[in-house]
């Protein structure tokens, strides 16, 4: 796996040994952060990659100028992957790691308010759509945020239920749902 692009573009990060993990293809975040590129203002911003794995999405929103970015992983040993990414960059002073699951993150009655939340769950995991609703909710987002899901095809009915809305985006097999905080 690899940066895309920005100060780290081209960078290789690890990806953990484990079957709770699924890469975000390099296809899908590239497309992803060509239309954040052209429709949001990534400079600066406080960026959340929540279920991280490897932090791959976090870490390209950091080498594209992101000044901090949050992860959110609960597994010790992907979380160990991730802290090595972090290093291997000498980010670490704009990196901070919450190791507890993504519902617990989302319950918190104190945190910081994002910018930007990225949220690539394993696809048949549902707590995302519990996790939507608590950062929307809780006002995880500053006014105007977004928050971006990757989700599968295959769960496209539940989801748009749950979400009350459609993917805005397809990829390859992976849809992108979008909300915007008002």
């Amino acid at each position: 796996m690899r940066i895309i692009s920005g100060i780290y573009g081209g960078r290789t990060i690890k990806f953990p040994k484990s079957d709770l993990v699924r890469p975000t293809t390099d296809k899908v975040k590239e497309s992803l952060f060509n239309y954040l590129t052209h429709s949001f203002d990534l400079e600066n911003i406080k960026v959340c990659d929540i279920y991280a794995g490897s932090g791959s999405l976090g870490l390209e929103a950091l080498s594209r100028w992101a000044s901090e970015v949050h992860f959110v992983e609960k597994d010790f040993h992907v979380s160990k992957t991730l802290k090595e990414n972090i290093d291997s960059l000498k980010a670490g002073e704009s990196c901070k790691i919450f190791k507890m699951e993504a519902l617990k993150f989302s319950k918190l009655n104190e945190h910081d308010e994002y910018d930007l939340i990225l949220a690539d769950p394993p696809f048949f995991k549902n707590d995302i759509h519990d996790v939507v609703v608590n950062l929307l909710t809780r006002k995880f987002l500053k006014p105007g945020g977004i928050i971006l899901i990757e989700r599968s095809i295959q769960t496209k009915d539940e989801d748009i239920k749950a979400f009350n809305c459609e993917p805005f985006k397809k990829i390859g097999d992976s849809l992108i749902y979008q909300f915007i905080a008002g």
